[in-house]
This record gives C-alpha cells, sequence and structure tokens, in this order.
C-alpha cells in the first residue's frame, strides 16, 4: 500500500490498522501517502478518463487493494453564480453544490464510503457513529447497501427530515438526551469496549480522507486550477483542513500550478468556538454550548477545531460567523439567486460570505467558491413562518385575472417600499 497511519504530532507511524489517537502523544492520526510512488501513475489525463464520481482519485484515498465501487459518490456541480455573486459585491463567484451529492444529499456522503471501504476490509460487521444528522444518513444509507448493521447515535433534537431519513434505511437508532459533544463522549466509550467499527471514532483518520475529493473536484472543475478564495462551513473543522490538504497533494503531484489560496472558515454565531478563536487571535478552543437552529454545525467542542485554526490562519483566511436570522435569509438568497436549496449549513456558508465581501477580506475579482454541503430539503422545518399558504382559486380566468392583480399588486408595493 502506498499509504499509512502516521501521528500528526510526532510522525510516529501506525501502520494501516482502526485507530485514530497515537499512544505515544495522544495526538490524531493522520493518512500519509507515499507521493514519491504517485507522482508517475496519477495524471490529468488517467483522472479524467475515469468515471465521474470521487472514485477517480482513488491513488489519494485510502482504499483497500481489494476495494469495488459500490455507492457513486461525489463529482457535484461547481456552479458559476453570477446573480448570487451580483448579490453578495462579487465577480467571479462559483458554488460547490455538494446538496445532490449521492446517495443523501450531502458531502458526508464522500466521507462514509471510504470509511466504510476500510470498515469491511479491518473485518467489521457492525458500523456507527455520533452524527449532527447528515453523517447519521449516509452510515445508514451506505451499511444498508453493503449489508453492514449499523448504529446511529444523535442528539434528541435533530431535524425530523434527518431522522426519518436515518431510520428509513433499518439503522439502529439511539437519541440521546444531550448535545452532539455529550452523544460523541458516549461513542469514544463504547467504541472502545465494542468491536465496531465507529466512522468518526477509529475509523476517523480513513473517513476524513473523503473530504479530499471536495478540493480535488473543485481544482479539475475549475480546468485544473486552483481558486482563490474557499468559503467552507465548520462543525468539527476536518472539511477545510481536507480541503487544504487536496489543494496541497495536487501541488505535490505537479496536477496544478502552485498559488496561494485563502481558507475561510464559516461557522453559526450559536455555536462559533472555531471562529471565535480566530477573531480574539488564540489558537486555543474554548468550548462552548450550541445554541443555533443550523444543529449540523452544532459541535461546540470541535475535535479538529486546533488544526482548522491553523489552515485558516497559515492560508492568509479568515473566520467568520452569522445569526440564525441571517442563516434563513442566505438559505432563500441562494434559492432565489441560482436555483440552489441548501439547508442550514449552506445558509452559514453564503451569510459569512457575504460578511468577508463587506469587510474586504474576499476581493471581488477573485475566483471564489463557496461550499454548500447539504440539501435544504433536510432542514424544511426551520423555513416554517415565512410563506404563507394562499388560498385556492376555481380554475376559471375572471379567478385568475383577480389573483394575477392583487399579486403584482403586492409586489409592486413591496418594491416601493
Amino acid at each position: 500500500m502506498s499509504y499509512e497511519l502516521r501521528c500528526r504530532e510526532c510522525g510516529k507511524s501506525w501502520g494501516n490498522q482502526p485507530r485514530n489517537i497515537c499512544d505515544d502523544c495522544f495526538s490524531p492520526l493522520e493518512v500519509h501517502y507515499d507521493y514519491e510512488a504517485l507522482c508517475g501513475p496519477v495524471t490529468r489525463e488517467r483522472i479524467s478518463a475515469r468515471a465521474p464520481n470521487m472514485w477517480r482519485y482513488a491513488e489519494l484515498l485510502p482504499l483497500p487493494h481489494n476495494f469495488r465501487v459500490s455507492v457513486p459518490a461525489g463529482f457535484t456541480p461547481l456552479l458559476p453564480a453570477p446573480a448570487l455573486a451580483k448579490s453578495l459585491g462579487a465577480k467571479t463567484l462559483f458554488v460547490k453544490n455538494d446538496a445532490v451529492c449521492l446517495p443523501t444529499l450531502s458531502f458526508k456522503d464522500r466521507v462514509v464510503a471510504v470509511a466504510l471501504a476500510n470498515a469491511r476490509s479491518f473485518g467489521f460487521d457492525t458500523v456507527a457513529c455520533s452524527s449532527t444528522g447528515n453523517l447519521a444518513n449516509a452510515v445508514a444509507a451506505q451499511a444498508a447497501r453493503a449489508g453492514l448493521k449499523a448504529w446511529i447515535f444523535i442528539p434528541a433534537d435533530l431535524e425530523p427530515a434527518k431522522v426519518l431519513g436515518t431510520q428509513v434505511f433499518g439503522a439502529n437508532l439511539v437519541r440521546i438526551a444531550g448535545s452532539y459533544d455529550q452523544v460523541n463522549r458516549l461513542c469514544s466509550q463504547i467504541a472502545d469496549g465494542r468491536p465496531w467499527g465507529f466512522v468518526n471514532v477509529n475509523l476517523r483518520p480513513y473517513y476524513s480522507e473523503g473530504s479530499k475529493t471536495v478540493g480535488f473536484e473543485i481544482a479539475e472543475q475549475l480546468g485544473w486550477r486552483l481558486p482563490d478564495n474557499v468559503v467552507v462551513p465548520m462543525a468539527g473543522g476536518s472539511l477545510i483542513i481536507k480541503i487544504k490538504k487536496a489543494f496541497d497533494e495536487l501541488i505535490k503531484l505537479r496536477l496544478v500550478e502552485p498559488k496561494p489560496v485563502k481558507i475561510f472558515g464559516a461557522q453559526a454565531s450559536g455555536c462559533s468556538p472555531i471562529s471565535t478563536a480566530v477573531k480574539s487571535g488564540t489558537s486555543e478552543i474554548e468550548p462552548q454550548k450550541p445554541a443555533t437552529l443550523a444543529r449540523s454545525l452544532a459541535i461546540g467542542n470541535p475535535s479538529d477545531g486546533v488544526y482548522a485554526i491553523k489552515t485558516i490562519r497559515a492560508s492568509g483566511g479568515w473566520a467568520e460567523d452569522v445569526s440564525d436570522a441571517e442563516i434563513v435569509m442566505s438559505i432563500q438568497l441562494l434559492a432565489e439567486t441560482e436555483g440552489v436549496f441548501t439547508e442550514t449549513a449552506g445558509g452559514v456558508t453564503v451569510g459569512c460570505a457575504r460578511k468577508l465581501y463587506q469587510e474586504g477580506r474576499i476581493h471581488p475579482d477573485e475566483t471564489t467558491v463557496l461550499c454548500i454541503t447539504g440539501n435544504g430539503l433536510k432542514t424544511t422545518d426551520v423555513l416554517g413562518g415565512h410563506y404563507q399558504s394562499e388560498e385556492p382559486i376555481k380554475a376559471r380566468m375572471a379567478d385568475f385575472e383577480g389573483f394575477l392583480e392583487k399579486t403584482l399588486a403586492t409586489s409592486k408595493s413591496l418594491v416601493e417600499a
């Protein structure tokens, strides 16, 4: 194999096994690749000739030798967003739309696909996770397809659509009366005592590598060029780190020209431990108690928070956060300008991007990519009360003409106001 686990801090090698912590210094483990061996075989032409899914970057993923593609996740659209750009005061803006990722409409499908490939290789017949929603959906769906048993642990207050989107796949669902951080601590304890593959505990180093494919695709879809800026929502902080790692790997393999990319993190103000640290100039995370409707980002003590801070600062980027009201407004703005319906995390990304342009931290002429990580159909409850249900009219022209006149008059008064 051309990869192995290594400690992020002390560099000790741990081979390939289901573990996520270095016993010597208690730091997280990460997958390391033999880039010299990969430099020849990995070319633009070879990648482009493959099927349009995340597995086109197989050499840069930790996949066992007997791996067979089961779920064609990834290679989601990179959409030019001119109408949104005009609204934000930008010129060259793109939306990376993982709201249509297979099979469960979020970027978590990518990470789970890599985790489950390794789960079977390590001999697990049961997989599990702690989740704020999207990961629960992805693990349940892909475990069903792979013939694995699944146990999903979630905070009890998750959005109904995400709960249903887990139950429908037949997974064992455990609802916890507490925050995600409490759920995650429980799962870490369970993982120590049961022979289960927890995708975000003992399989975490492999799982998180799936996020790199977002970065690979952005570069390839821009014509094998890196953007000037990327805005990424942050929960645990892993996605932002892995997108940066993807850009660095493409440079190492000479698949793109070297170029500085500013990395910007986005959080909800009701749960913003990473953005708070960036703004205050500290490298330490002060845990917060989540209080936001963006429940997919509601992790008060992010496991990769310190590394997310380092990534943002080293790139010359910044972090921002937005209120719940701004999140809802931004969901509506993205839908009305670009026809993309995002969940709350996407509203956070768009709302923070607006602030970053207003603050002058992103220049309008630069190429900027906004990462939309999940589908709005999963969080329709946050829009409750924002739209009225019109009374039905009779199927007659006279009734329609009256309805049209009333609607146009209302629209005109709103514009004038």
